[in-house]
């Protein structure tokens, strides 16, 4: 095998994995819908194993592009008079690598974490709702009105961005205007949320929130 051979794999690999980023994208989606249609237990678990599988087979592409990568380096570094068996070396990387797997490994797949996060907040919203509703609608409507509210306008979102380290929702516009001129001060912008102690709110930690997203737009419509 290669060098050549071995930087077309890796474009292969590399195009296989925004296959699977796009896969999961899609198997957020669809659970969502689940959870907010049909409210079907089994059918969203069986999305969240889904979701598993993809964020396997995101790690073990990982693990294969740094083997051939570290394979290439290595080789380049050390320039050997007779080349190495390339495809044996990459694959003793990629076992090794593969031999440390742990199920903490998932923690650091965004992607996967972005779906845990969005789906235990939609079952919130729509299992939530339907226990306080038993107990007094108009507690309900007002509770999760109040969540509906940015921090920032007072007024309700209609792009809502959550905060991956303190877990609170702003209007998307409003925070990233809040982070730019507070930059431009160069001073940190503590998160607005009334009682909340996260002092330092950056634009990379902030994610669609797609589940609170879906229950003010079906509010509206009603």
């Amino acid at each position: 095998i290669s060098f050549n051979a071995i930087d077309s794999a890796l474009s292969s690999l590399k195009n296989c994995q925004s296959y699977i980023n796009s896969g999961m994208d899609v198997a957020t989606q669809v659970a969502l819908d689940l959870v907010q249609s049909s409210n079907d237990e089994e059918d969203v678990n069986n999305m969240e194993k889904v979701m598993l599988e993809y964020a396997t087979m995101d790690r073990e592409l990982n693990h294969y592009i740094k083997a051939l990568e570290e394979t290439i380096n290595q080789v380049k570094r050390e320039k050997p008079e007779n080349l190495p068996d390339l495809e044996n070396l990459a694959q003793e990387k990629f076992l090794e690598m593969e031999s440390q797997n742990s199920d903490s490994d998932f923690q650091r797949n965004e992607k996967y974490m972005y779906f845990k996060d969005q789906l235990k907040e939609m079952k919130k919203q729509y299992h939530d709702k339907d226990t306080i509703e038993q107990i007094d609608e108009d507690i309900a409507v007002t509770r999760s009105q109040m969540n509906f509210i940015c921090p920032i306008t007072q007024m309700t979102m209609k792009r809502p961005v959550r905060n991956k380290v303190c877990g609170h929702s702003y209007e998307e516009d409003a925070i990233l205007e809040m982070i730019q001129t507070q930059k431009q001060k160069k001073k940190k912008v503590r998160c607005p949320k009334m009682g909340c102690s996260h002092v330092d709110v950056k634009a990379s930690d902030l994610v669609p929130d797609e589940a609170l997203k879906r229950v003010i737009d079906s509010q509206n419509k009603q």
